[in-house]
């Protein structure tokens, strides 16, 4: 894909969401190896949009590309709606965990998925890409539909077996209820989702357990500091 067709995919979106609008910016668009595995992000600067792709958006089908754009051009203007596009792009997402392979691993968070998916799925969830992030207080788990992972905070890399369960069990309910996306906006925490995240045992208690260990962190860098 050449400069002009980057251009023409950038004004294509932005006219089918806005029919009576002009596009009223410059604009450059680029896919790049830098960016993780189907990830994208927008910036907006005066007048000038740009947009930078992960490399492997390059041959994905047009239609689902203009969803991604639309997205991300409705995120920049703080904006909401659906169209059609963002609908097929929605439903790309949520195939990719099926297609991406599977990596990355440890130990200790292999053991805590196993354990979760015996005891939980039936042994009948695949493994995604385990690993651990940074010394984080505020990001403590996430899970990747981009390039499906279960990222979990150093903060627990000795903590008791039922913590680190815990958050691995919420994250891995994020892989199976995936989203929803309704009126521009997408849900992450369905009523399904809440639902299977009260079965864990004692689920209320562990909360309680992580807000401590945040907090005893918190303290222990304090008085390092000084």
């Amino acid at each position: 894909m050449d400069k002009k067709e980057n251009m023409n995919l950038i004004e294509e979106s932005y006219t089918r969401l806005f029919p009576n609008q002009e596009l009223p910016y410059t604009t450059y668009l680029e896919y790049n190896k830098r960016l993780a595995d189907f990830n994208a992000n927008i910036k907006l600067e005066v007048n000038h949009l740009s947009l930078h792709l992960n490399l492997q958006w390059k041959d994905i089908d047009k239609e689902i590309k203009i969803g991604l754009v639309q997205s991300l051009i409705l995120k920049i203007l703080k904006k909401r709606t659906t169209t059609p596009n963002i609908d097929l792009y929605n439903n790309f997402i949520k195939q990719i965990p099926l297609l991406t392979p599977k990596t990355e691993t440890d130990p200790i968070l292999e053991a805590s998925f196993h354990r979760l998916n015996e005891q939980f799925f039936f042994n009948q969830m695949e493994k995604p890409n385990l690993k651990w992030g940074k010394d984080s207080h505020r990001k403590l788990a996430h899970y990747n539909f981009h390039d499906d992972s279960v990222t979990v905070s150093t903060l627990f890399k000795e903590t008791p077996q039922e913590i680190l369960d815990y958050l691995m069990y919420h994250e891995l309910l994020h892989k199976k209820h995936q989203f929803n996306h309704k009126n521009g906006r997408s849900s992450f925490h369905s009523p399904a989702f809440k639902e299977d995240e009260a079965q864990y045992p004692q689920y209320k208690d562990r909360e309680q357990d992580i807000t401590g260990i945040i907090r005893k962190k918190k303290r222990v860098r304090f008085w390092n500091w000084f």
